[in-house]
């Protein structure tokens, strides 16, 4: 009999040594039953699963025989993890914190296979300066490409992936995942044809099978896909790209809260993978780490104009003249609210209370449409009541708008306008996706109204107007990222007028000399963060953030200030702040964060060592949610 240790992917378990007649490799995959208790099953399994469900698992070494007794393999597989998916599990595991088994159900495993390369690519013809771009690039292991919205870098990147291609290296071009656009797919299949998919949350489980099927069989050796994608089982990966590295979409709003952006440029030093990051509006700490090529302007002819309409959120006046100028033009136009459905805040004028959702300690938000009010942390719902709940008073007034309410606005005041919202609940599926794109595209819809879903990866030449509104609570959370985070925002929304030709910008703010400033000049934007973060945070120093959870407040609190007193000790640790979170109630539950701050990584991976073997705490490293 032999005995191995295994790790038991997607649970939140130690290793455990199974035994078994067969000869087992390393990293190959097996499947185990726990013979769990229904309790304990409903435990590790949070959707129910049945009490003798078979469980994927890798090997990780042959050992000797415990001195317990041990279960056996029920089945040894075909398939197994690469020694790059093991490593990157790995490291993971040991930075954002996590069981092994439970980082590995991340990943999908495979048969081993080869890769041929793939010839008589098309190539695509680059200006001087995207040529010189594309050879910075390939003089750099890892390099920042700074490309100016519509100065051409998806042809760089498809310049660069065809070199891989050719030599029959596997590529991931990673993107944020509502940026995967049929344009996108559409520039793919000019030059690569049927050698590459798409992978994210949107693909249907048939359609993920059949390109892991052409994956697997080396006929397609490039991936383009969300956050997810990473862990795909490539045998040969000899490039990376991020594009728009930027994007808060690459970190992981969930345990392990991973940033895929951040996990490329380990493979790449570990590996000795090529890995390029691109941007219009590169991240600050991007900026300062990487090397990087700054490509100006636009591929094709355009100027654009910026208008400032200094109100308060609404439909001015102004702001409907400047779309009736594009109408008139028989042009298109974009407007950008960062709040979605009805998210609007609601108050009673006699007692000024809001409707506060039962279990979380947030307002909750106006869905007109199925007469709802609702919590957009935990999504419970109830009727819209036209009387105050606090004071029976019968005058509710809404202090925010949303884009349900935006678009019936603009109906409105625009008659025969053909207006579409597009936003996470408008969009739910790739088809409806694909469907409002393409009639925007052949200028079926005047006007699209939506959220960030807006500012990304879109193409088209017919907007001569993009109006950004609501912008100043962004611009002020308490967030140190804020500033960056609302400003590039600002100029991906700017950046989908005037793509080809002139254009106007239009921001309704009351803080114009902010966005004048910098909003055409993110170069001196960049230098100056630089300079107001030094000695306080990132690129400089990193941050840690500890959240307790807890259904009694007072237990919470009291973890909280006994976790502070104990991380005091850690030489190199920083506390920054404790206490209730800005949200302090979800769930049902009270929460209580610790923020630690240090110059180096060690020192908060001892402090989230310290404090993961307790209930009710969670951490993550490199944190950019401080809610």
């Amino acid at each position: 009999m032999k005995y191995y240790e295994l790790a038991l992917c997607g649970l939140y378990l130690q290793n455990l040594i199974f035994h078994s007649q067969d000869e087992l490799l390393p990293l190959s995959e097996v499947l185990v039953n726990l013979n769990l208790k229904k309790k304990e099953s409903a435990r590790l399994f949070e959707n129910s699963n049945p009490k003798n469900k078979l469980i994927r698992a890798v090997v990780i070494r042959q050992c000797h025989k415990p001195d317990f007794e041990t279960l056996g393999i029920c089945e040894s597989l075909a398939s197994c993890i690469s020694v790059l998916q093991f490593e990157l599990a790995q490291f993971i595991s040991y930075y954002y914190g996590g069981k092994l088994g439970f980082i590995l159900g991340l990943f999908q495993g495979s048969k081993m296979y080869e890769c041929e390369p793939i010839n008589k690519l098309a190539q695509p013809n680059l200006s001087q300066a995207q040529q010189e771009a594309l050879n910075f690039l390939k003089e750099h292991e890892s390099a920042l490409l700074f490309a100016d919205t519509g100065s051409g870098k998806t042809e760089i990147y498809i310049a660069l992936i065809k070199e891989y291609l050719e030599q029959g290296k596997q590529v991931l071009l990673l993107m944020p995942e509502i940026s995967l656009t049929p344009q996108m797919q559409t520039r793919l299949q000019v030059y690569f044809k049927d050698n590459f998919f798409l992978w994210h949350s949107k693909i249907s489980k048939k359609k993920k099978a059949l390109s892991l099927e052409k994956f697997t069989t080396a006929k397609s050796l490039l991936v383009a896909g969300a956050r997810s994608a990473l862990f795909l089982p490539f045998r040969n990966l000899g490039l990376i790209i991020v594009d728009e590295e930027h994007d808060n979409s690459y970190k992981a709003n969930n345990k392990p809260f991973f940033n895929a952006r951040d996990l490329s440029l380990f493979l790449g030093q570990k590996f000795g993978i090529k890995v390029v990051l691109g941007s219009a509006t590169p991240s600050v700490t991007s900026f300062y780490k990487h090397k990087h090529f700054r490509l100006k302007g636009t591929f094709f002819e355009s100027t654009k104009r910026f208008l400032y309409d200094e109100s308060e959120l609404a439909l001015t006046p102004f702001l409907l003249n400047e779309l009736k100028l594009s109408l008139e033009n028989n042009k298109q136009a974009i407007v950008f609210l960062p709040t979605r459905a009805n998210f609007r805040q609601v108050f009673c004028k006699h007692c000024g209370q809001t409707i506060q959702c039962p279990y979380c300690s947030v307002a909750m938000s106006v869905h007109t449409h199925k007469k709802v009010l609702k919590c957009h942390y935990c999504n419970f719902a109830k009727k819209i009541n036209p009387f105050c709940p606090n004071c029976q008073g019968t005058l509710l007034e809404a202090r925010k708008m949303g884009t349900a309410e935006l678009k019936e606005k603009l109906e409105n005041a625009l008659p025969k306008a053909r207006i579409m919202k597009f936003d996470s609940d408008e969009i739910r599926s790739v088809k409806k996706l694909h469907s409002i794109l393409k009639s925007f595209n052949e200028k079926e819809i005047d006007i699209l109204v939506g959220t960030s879903m807006l500012a990304k990866g879109h193409d088209y030449h017919s907007v001569d107007l993009s109006v950004i509104l609501g912008l100043d609570e962004y611009l002020f959370r308490p967030n140190f990222r804020a500033a960056e985070e609302t400003l590039a925002l600002a100029m991906q929304v700017a950046g989908r007028a005037g793509r080809k030709g002139e254009a106007r910008v239009l921001l309704q703010t009351r803080n114009r000399t902010f966005f004048e400033k910098y909003i055409q000049n993110y170069d001196l934007f960049l230098h100056d963060e630089l300079e107001f973060r030094k000695d306080l945070y990132p690129p400089f120093k990193r941050l840690l953030r500890i959240l307790i959870e807890d259904k009694n407040a007072n237990t919470a609190q009291q973890l909280c200030e006994e976790l502070v007193s104990a991380l005091k000790n850690i030489a190199g640790l920083e506390l920054v702040g404790y206490g209730a979170c800005g949200i302090e109630k979800l769930h049902l539950k009270y929460r209580f964060y610790i923020l630690c701050r240090s110059y180096t990584h060690k020192s908060l991976i001892l402090a989230q060592n310290y404090v993961s073997t307790l209930r009710n705490v969670s951490t993550d490293i490199d944190p950019i949610d401080f809610s």
